[in-house]
């Protein structure tokens, strides 16, 4: 039995029909068959003993095409979001590099969405329009404008932050893809905010998921991945030879973490929302605040989509523009205590960043840049009451 095989058995076991919370733990989680170890080994080895010249057992040769911990986290994976597969790599810029390259070539085009992670933008503006790759930018979140620019030129691609990174733009997944499906365009949906607990990009239409595992899914601040989720076989075929001719992998350590990570996500993300929504609420209205940007309030002109769209919660970011511009904005960032000034985030712990000098930086000047004015909170799972004193204290310091 090879590897596919494996993770297929697997996946459409006794835990297909069970909920996310529950396939989140068991799936890919067998007890080892030697010990009856109940977490899965970390199996830190390069290579693999063969039983016989070409006699692999249950296909494993060497780590960089696959290792055990590794399938036991893609077969977990792709069991919560509801896939038939998942691919992970060594960070969600790997991931999204490796499904481009095994999916496009030369004169390929690929229509993004104006508000997405800056890395994002870096990757596709610096390294894949030189090699002969077009990119066009659109407002994902109005329809009519995504059918207007798929009218006027074939995309490969169009690509969808929801809700986006860091303005917190929520796309109606189900209508831009049956737009993009007409004018016969595949959809990405980059998911990391929103995570595989509270949104199911797949069975809304989207071709492929994309994440960057190092947030939500990890959670804990302690490891780097991405990953690429699909039902496509063809597609996860040369997504997976890219994988593993290019290597871009997962340590064997990594897997295992962001196994671990997993496993907690849907409570996590539970409290990650709670904390996110009294934060917002607190924001809203507050004298130094001029926009709080959060799918979860009223107010967000997402908010139905998002009700509709996400469920179990909103998640925990949180972008607010300041009346005081952008020197107010950096030190509101530098004054928080609970909240630490970092970039990255979903990890247990609270984070404050300013986009435009740190995460995005590398967008200013073009049509994704960020306002100066936005701090992006990432919402941990701390006491919601200790997050709002701290925020308040660092409003406090900017009167002085």
């Amino acid at each position: 039995m090879n590897i596919s095989e494996i993770s297929k058995k697997r996946h459409d076991g006794a835990f297909s029909t069970t909920a996310p919370s529950t396939r989140a733990i068991h799936a890919g989680q067998e007890p080892d068959p030697i010990t009856g170890a109940v977490v899965t080994p970390i199996y830190m080895t390069s290579t693999f003993k063969q039983d016989g010249v070409g006699g692999l057992r249950n296909g494993y040769d060497y780590s960089r095409s696959a290792n055990p911990t590794r399938t036991s986290f893609d077969t977990q994976l792709a069991a919560v979001e509801g896939a038939r597969h998942a691919a992970s790599f060594s960070s969600g810029l790997a991931a999204i590099d490796a499904l481009l390259r095994a999916t496009l070539r030369p004169s390929g085009r690929i229509l993004l969405g104006n508000d997405v992670y800056g890395g994002t933008y870096r990757l596709l503006s610096k390294i894949f329009v030189p090699w002969g790759v077009g990119l066009d930018v659109v407002d994902t979140t109005d329809t009519a404008a995504v059918s207007a620019a798929l009218s006027n030129r074939h995309y490969d691609y169009l690509w969808v932050e929801t809700p986006s990174n860091p303005l917190l733009a929520v796309t109606d997944i189900a209508a831009t893809a049956a737009v993009a499906h007409a004018h016969g365009t595949r959809v990405v949906v980059d998911n990391t905010f929103a995570s595989p607990v509270l949104q199911h990009p797949l069975k809304d239409g989207a071709d492929v998921v994309v994440y960057s595992t190092t947030k939500y899914i990890g959670g804990h601040s302690d490891v780097v991945g991405g990953a690429v989720l699909l039902d496509d076989d063809d597609t996860y075929s040369r997504v997976a030879f890219v994988q593993n001719a290019a290597g871009a992998v997962p340590s064997p350590f990594d897997s295992w973490l962001d196994i671990r990570g997993l496993k907690t996500l849907p409570v996590r993300m539970r409290v990650h929302s709670a904390n996110a929504m009294a934060i917002a609420h607190w924001l809203e209205g507050r004298e130094g605040v001029d926009r709080v940007w959060y799918p979860g309030l009223e107010s967000h002109p997402g908010h139905d989509i998002a009700a509709r769209q996400m469920h179990g919660g909103f998640g925990g970011m949180i972008s607010v523009q300041l009346t005081g511009g952008m020197k107010a904005a950096k030190r509101f960032a530098g004054a928080t205590e609970i909240f630490t000034l970092a970039e990255s985030l979903g990890g247990v712990e609270s984070l404050i960043e300013h986009p435009a000098a740190m995460t995005h930086a590398s967008v200013s000047g073009t049509t994704l840049e960020v306002p100066g004015n936005l701090v992006r909170l990432s919402v941990g799972i701390e006491d919601a009451d200790d997050l709002i004193a701290d925020l308040d204290q660092a409003f406090a310091g900017l009167g002085d």
